[in-house]
């Protein structure tokens, strides 16, 4: 299968975006200080997921997902 220019351009971009977020473009260290949570500890689903403003700074997607979780489990629709 032959890929144009563009679509290469388009998936190297994309994995590098993608690395970015899920953290994996650094190297893996336990040993290494926790980052502070990009997500300010009052937040609430409403004040994150209901507006169309951008965030100051990129989330983890493991961030994220550990922030989802914990209010799906507080409303309990996550057993």
């Amino acid at each position: 299968m032959i890929y144009s220019h563009t679509v290469i351009a388009g998936l190297l971009l994309w994995n590098e975006s993608r690395l970015k977020w899920t953290g994996s473009d650094t190297p893996r260290n336990p040993t290494r200080q926790k980052q502070h949570p990009r997500l300010n500890v009052n937040a609430t689903y409403e004040s994150l997921l209901t507006t169309r403003r951008r965030f100051p700074k990129s989330v983890p997607l493991s961030e994220m997902v550990e922030f989802l979780v914990d209010v799906w489990e507080q409303e309990g629709m996550y057993d």
